[in-house]
């Protein structure tokens, strides 16, 4: 849609009287915002047309034969902010209730006539500085580099290829070169330093907590105080670790509150 100020509003008129169309044209002249692009005396010709032009804003008559100003809508993929006029006002909640801008009931005063177009402009200007500000943020997303976590392993063991999730892992212990995984009281050994598959993992889910030791934050069920700083971690399968005081400030921070 276009933003009132810097390109035109794109609008059209859709009523099946000749003079209800010479009366919003008429009061829409000079109106610099505005470019009319279109009008329809029926409510066939405003779906094609709506269709094809995708405008900003639409003038529409309640009442007409065929196809009324609700069928229109309903015939639509994409809607432009809609003034309904009409000259019954037992329409009036059901135009709101397909979120109209605004509702003329005929006849209507240039006054009138002016405090709905004026909605109409600033909702216009609220829909485009939301999609710009939208735009901004992807944009901004997009171009903050994103790193490549470990997602899976692929662990050789016993003749066979196996593919472990990285979210499977419990917990990691250090084995000199090797590491050992241990997955719901599976292990599997793979050739990689601990330091070297920390650096691999997501630090949102996995923490180091140890030297020889690193555990998925969410298999944490207790932790309870030990001796000389250290911490005993219990885990959800009763597993017992270790978090060692040297990293007991780290594991800390990523808690986000003292222990």
């Amino acid at each position: 849609m276009s933003k009132p100020g810097s390109q035109p509003i794109r609008t059209v008129i859709v009523d099946d009287e000749l003079l209800g169309r010479t009366v919003i044209r008429e009061m829409l002249r000079g109106e610099a915002e505005i470019n009319l692009i279109g009008e329809c005396a029926n409510g066939r010709e405003a779906i094609d047309l709506l269709r094809k032009e995708q405008p900003d804003l639409l003038f529409l008559d309640v009442q007409m034969p065929v196809l009324d100003g609700f069928a229109v809508l309903s015939a639509l993929d994409v809607l432009p902010f809609t003034i309904f006029v009409t000259a019954y006002d037992q329409y009036a909640v059901r135009a709101f209730e397909v979120h109209a801008v605004d509702y003329l009931l005929k006849p209507f005063d240039r006054e009138r006539f002016g405090k709905a177009l004026q909605r109409a402009k600033t909702a216009l200007r609220q829909t485009q500085t939301n999609a710009i500000n939208e735009r901004i943020l992807a944009l901004l997303e997009a171009q903050q580099p994103k790193p490549d976590y470990l997602e899976r392993l692929v662990i050789k063991a016993n003749g066979r290829v196996l593919f472990l999730s990285a979210d499977e892992i419990d917990w990691i212990e250090a084995q000199g070169n090797y590491v050992c995984l241990h997955s719901k009281k599976e292990s599997y050994l793979v050739r990689e330093t601990i330091s070297g598959l920390e650096a691999q993992l997501d630090p949102k889910k996995f923490a180091r907590i140890h030297r020889s030791t690193i555990v998925q934050l969410n298999r944490i069920k207790e932790l309870h105080p030990w001796t000389h700083g250290e911490y005993r971690v219990l885990l959800k399968d009763g597993t017992e670790l270790t978090l060692s005081r040297s990293y007991r400030d780290h594991f800390q921070s990523l808690l986000g509150q003292s222990m």
